[in-house]
């Protein structure tokens, strides 16, 4: 086969890797195809030099991302592009990392480390990092989900990428070392096997508490003006006060707290008098701590706030430390413009985000007097920061506030819902999701979905939840895993260069006349 030829099979055959990745994903939750992809992968890889490899790596990953990502299009299809084309760079590396480790013994390892450090640049850099997408949110419903109890998100996401190198390397010692690719294949086989019977569930129960998680629903994607708006709060305050009433008349259970989605206010409750009685209104007739998620004025006039308000029927909002949480991880054009005096005057669409929102700085762990919570808000929860900080400083319970009306009928609020299931997993605790009108519902410690909404239609979802004070393993090293695995990968490719350059000296050593030569008469 021609050189061009053989170079345009692995390109398909790379694109056609990443495109099975991105199947492994909700909204198709293909699992299965997630080792054999990165077996293929490495497959593809196979014996090329760096530069192929980045080539490579940077068409699976463009494709990947293309095929995973079409919800970004209600922003523009031009932002859909860019985006891959921005991640697909650091597969690229990736690619190239590859090459360079596989002459070394134990490049299996070292491949797998090399992807912890990808996702670990991906989730922080450019602006504030793209974590969506690691491999580890695709497997909330496979047998290996209950290592992420064990090891956090990022060291599963490497443990996935272990048993596709375990895999490639067996499959290159079929011919001449049978035994050692089956004893290989089986090694993975175990580990598999095993992930299904570790212990998983809440970590140390003190109690429970019944939480009802109120889906309002929105016009639209309720933020289409002030009259949109004003409608999303009335959409709450209906369904809370309607819940209150069954209550009262006996047709529904009380509950202890109340969890309202992001955005259930676009309007700043804590200057316009109208929201602020609509709240306290609601509030008062249930009779428990209402958790609202509401925008509010930043530091300056030019800032905004996204944050987590505890109302109390007796105090109204709370104040300070532990009543109220600001969003940490803002998404890129979306809640702030980067670059903006750059990127503005050529973008129009950009000016419907006047304003950009301020990060919060501390982990969302707020008191609700019956239950102490840790609050994430949409997009935080891909981000490691997030949950396990929350779950160290106290949090019993997790809550999800979110609002997905813009991305209504595309995948991702079904990856959102995969990468809750994962953080409950992870970290022992039960979980609450209040969704304006994407999904909505309850996930227990171990991953299981207790409730969730099959419409965007208004609901108020009940249950009872347990309420949790210990540490998972995960949670205590989690993080600490992630940066060594990611050192690890950066050594070995320090080594590899390092190897390659001392081949490189003693060949061309082999091959050049001896500078000096030393004889018995000489001496």
């Amino acid at each position: 086969m021609p050189p061009a030829l053989r170079l345009a099979a692995r390109v398909a055959a790379a694109a056609g890797s990443g495109v099975a990745v991105a199947l492994s994903f909700p909204p198709y939750g293909w699992w299965l195809l997630l080792v054999p992809a990165l077996a293929g992968l490495l497959a593809v890889l196979e014996g090329q030099r760096p530069g192929r490899g980045a080539l490579l790596g940077g068409v699976f990953g463009f494709v990947q991302m293309l095929c995973m990502l079409p919800w970004v299009r209600v922003i523009g299809p031009d932002a859909w592009v860019a985006l891959s084309l921005l991640q697909s760079v650091f597969f690229a590396a990736f690619g190239w990392a590859v090459v360079r480790v596989r002459p070394l013994v134990w490049w299996p390892a070292a491949v797998a480390a090399l992807w912890v450090l990808l996702e670990l640049g991906r989730s922080q850099v450019p602006f504030t990092g793209f974590p969506w997408g690691r491999l580890a949110f695709a497997l909330a419903d496979a047998p290996l989900a209950p290592y992420v109890r064990w090891i956090g998100v990022p060291a599963l996401s490497g443990l996935v990428v272990l048993l596709a190198a375990l895999a490639w390397w067996a499959l290159l010692r079929v011919p001449h070392a049978p035994r050692q690719a089956g004893a290989a294949l089986l090694g993975g086989v175990a580990v598999v096997a095993a992930g299904a019977v570790l212990p998983v569930g809440v970590a140390g129960q003190v109690g429970t508490v019944r939480v009802a998680a109120v889906q309002g629903g929105v016009p639209g994607t309720g933020a289409d003006g002030l009259s949109q708006q004003r409608e999303v709060v009335d959409n709450h305050e209906v369904a809370t006060v309607d819940f209150a009433a069954d209550v009262a008349a006996g047709r529904a259970e009380p509950v202890d707290v109340v969890v309202w989605p992001e955005n259930s206010t676009d309007i700043d409750p804590l200057t316009d008098p109208g929201t602020y009685q609509a709240i306290q209104r609601s509030v008062r007739a249930v009779g428990v701590p209402l958790l609202v998620g509401a925008l509010t004025a930043g530091s300056d006039d030019d800032h905004l706030r996204n944050v987590g308000i505890v109302w109390d029927p007796e105090t109204g909002p709370g104040e300070g430390t532990h009543k109220v949480y600001v969003k940490r991880n803002l998404v890129p054009f979306g809640e702030y413009i980067p670059m903006r005096g750059l990127l503005a005057p050529v973008f129009g669409r950009l000016d419907e985000i006047p304003r950009d929102f301020e990060a919060g700085s501390r982990p969302g762990v707020l008191d609700l007097g019956p239950v102490v919570v840790g609050d994430a808000m949409c997009y935080d929860v891909a981000f490691e920061g997030v949950v396990a900080p929350s779950v160290r400083e106290g949090a019993e319970l997790l809550v999800v506030q979110t609002n997905n009306a813009t991305y209504l009928g595309t995948g991702q609020p079904a990856q959102q819902w995969a990468i809750s299931r994962l953080r409950a997993l992870e970290s022992g605790r039960d979980l609450v999701v209040a969704s304006t009108n994407g999904i909505s519902g309850f996930v227990a410690a171990d991953g299981t979905v207790l409730q969730r909404t099959s419409s965007s239609e208004p609901v108020v979802l009940t249950d009872t939840v347990r309420r949790a004070s210990g540490l998972t393993l995960a949670v205590r090293i989690g993080g600490l895993l992630e940066w060594l695995l990611s050192g690890l990968g950066a050594l070995a490719v320090v080594l590899a260069v390092l190897q390659d350059r001392r081949d490189r000296r003693q060949r061309a050593g082999d091959d050049g006349e001896p500078t000096h030569q030393l004889t018995a008469a000489g001496r």
